[in-house]
């Protein structure tokens, strides 16, 4: 085999068809080659699993954790060190030895679920054998690695839920009764449409269940002015997505003189009124992952990634970097704490207070806090200006923001839409549009910013309220136009879960994923209206005639 490594998770893989050699994201072929080893122990592990279920025997919730976490650590930007990587492989084989003890039938087993090798130098023998390619037909493979990438932005929003203790055994069995299936050669392609779709169905409950954990646990968002300037005080940044690594932070610098402040994805926890008691919570500095390398910079204080997304740090800040959970990058610090832990962040905090001041980017303050409860409790005031024409249409410009130049797009875009649209946000794509001066409608902010990326479900309920007030029967008459930015794998089980939830004609970009074979792709487009983008004059135009 010519490639060092096969990776074409995410929309920035090099060409539009796999990085080969090393990753876009920074991922070296070590690391790529573990991560699909891990996958594929998880396959195992998830097989004999399912298959003690269907005997009567019960899995521990420790298992379902673990099995969500593997995934997790395999999301792009997540994890880049090999070493800990490797040994959830080896637990996880470990784990998968127990269970097949338990197992009294042991036939049909597939391959992941009794390999059992024990070495680095096994490991490294079997990667290339068990990768995205191993499955030669482009088709299968295509829906194999839809699925799986779903699953990967599932077991994030799970996991996230099961930190705050948050359980749903339903969204466990079928997710891991889903990756079993990825080993079944006797699949056809209609069937893992079917079993795509399925996916969609608990990428909605997943979501739905992170949005109880957080809304129970913090209080629902509310319309909140985020400051963006710097204070004066040493600082402590913390980007990635989990709220409960905020909150244990928060909880051990109160009464210093050390300011809190979120990056990139955290900051829809300025929206929660439980983290407004804490006076040390600064605000927000920056703007999306992409550009953490010169903000990093900028901040001058330590940095805590509670999860993806990582970009390979400089050695000017690299000894500021801490990260944790399922994250990890080679020679940053890594803090320990598993589920249900408290994590002791007395390092970091030492650190902090050798630090200078961030250095101030820039100044003013930003609007969000527009998720579902809080749109709700507007409806009136949105059915009324949709009534009257003063609000002709929503554009739902969720999901991820990335390197590419191309993505300059959505912020021409955002500024080229007529004074009566209103965009409904979620994710980091909000970066390209929510500092632009686009006004109000009768009070109502042009950009409304639902949240985190699993907040699309926020957009998901807001429509289908909508539906029920204007007594639509169908979702797709709503005035509602889809123009999503996608990056990884949580941006696919968003995706799959609007499908699911019978959203036709989203159009996708910066470009269309990589592992849609083109068969698979035109099943997207010719059932649900799946399309990509133009220029933003063409979109124009397509969305709103003259």
């Amino acid at each position: 085999m010519d490639n060092l490594m096969f990776c074409y998770q995410c929309q920035e893989t090099a060409g539009c068809s796999g990085c080969t050699k090393i990753g876009v994201c920074g991922k070296k072929p070590e690391v790529a080659n573990m991560q699909d080893m891990l996958i594929y122990a998880t396959k195992g592990l998830s097989d004999i699993a399912s298959r003690l279920r269907e005997s009567g025997k019960t899995i521990s919730k420790e298992i379902n954790h673990f099995i969500t976490q593997n995934l997790f650590t395999t999301i792009t930007n997540a994890n880049f060190d090999e070493d800990s990587i490797m040994e959830r492989i080896f637990t996880t084989l470990s784990l998968k030895s127990e269970l097949l003890n338990e197992l009294d039938n042991k036939e049909g087993l597939t391959e992941a679920a009794l390999w059992e090798g024990k070495t680095k130098e096994d490991l490294y023998e079997k990667a290339p054998s068990i990768g995205v390619l191993a499955t030669e037909n482009e088709d299968i493979r295509s829906l194999r690695e839809l699925i799986i990438y779903g699953l990967k932005g599932m077991a994030a929003y799970t996991k996230h839920a099961n930190v705050l203790s948050y359980d749903n055994e339903d969204i466990d069995i079928f997710l891991q009764n889903a990756l079993a299936k990825t080993l079944d050669n006797s699949l056809t392609a209609d069937e893992l449409v079917a079993l795509t779709m399925e996916t969609g169905k608990f990428g909605v409950e997943a979501m739905a269940l992170l949005d109880k954990a957080n809304t129970s646990t913090y209080g629902a968002p509310e319309i909140s002015s985020v400051k963006i300037g710097a204070g004066k005080n040493p600082g402590i940044l913390v980007s990635g997505h989990d709220l409960k690594d905020l909150e244990m932070l928060l909880e051990q610098t109160k009464g210093m003189d050390i300011d809190i402040y979120t990056h990139s994805e955290m900051l829809p926890a300025n929206y929660y009124p439980f983290f407004k008691k804490y006076t040390n919570f600064h605000g927000n500095y920056g703007n999306a992952w992409w550009k953490q390398k010169e903000e990093f910079e900028s901040f001058n204080g330590p940095i805590l990634m509670t999860t993806n997304c990582i970009v390979p740090p400089k050695d000017s800040y690299k000894d500021r970097l801490y990260t944790t959970g399922n994250t990890g990058f080679p020679g940053c610090k890594h803090i320990e704490g598993n589920i249900g832990d408290h994590k002791d962040f007395s390092e970091i905090i030492a650190h902090a207070k050798k630090c200078p001041p961030p250095t101030e980017i820039e100044t003013g303050e930003i609007i969000g806090g527009f998720a579902h409860n809080q749109v709700m409790a507007l409806a009136d005031k949105v059915v009324d200006a949709v009534k009257s024409g003063a609000i002709k249409k929503f554009v739902v410009m969720a999901g991820c923001d990335g390197r590419m130049k191309s993505r300059n797009y959505y912020t021409d875009f955002a500024k080229a839409l007529p004074e009566d649209a209103v965009i409904l946000t979620a994710g980091c794509a909000k970066y390209r549009y929510n500092k632009l001066n686009l006004g109000d409608i009768g009070g109502i902010p042009r950009v409304l910013d639902a949240g985190q990326c699993n907040d699309s479900y926020s957009l998901a309920v807001i429509a289908l309220k909508l539906k029920e007030v204007f007594g639509l029967e169908d979702i797709n008459e709503l005035p509602i136009i889809y123009n999503i930015a996608w990056y990884e794998q949580k941006a696919v089980i968003v995706l799959l879960a609007l499908l699911y939830l019978g959203v036709k004609n989203i159009h996708l970009g910066p470009t269309l994923p990589a592992f849609l074979s083109p068969n698979v792709a035109n099943v997207l487009v010719e059932t649900f209206g799946i399309a990509g983008i133009g220029s933003v004059e063409d979109d124009i135009e397509l969305f709103f005639g003259n």
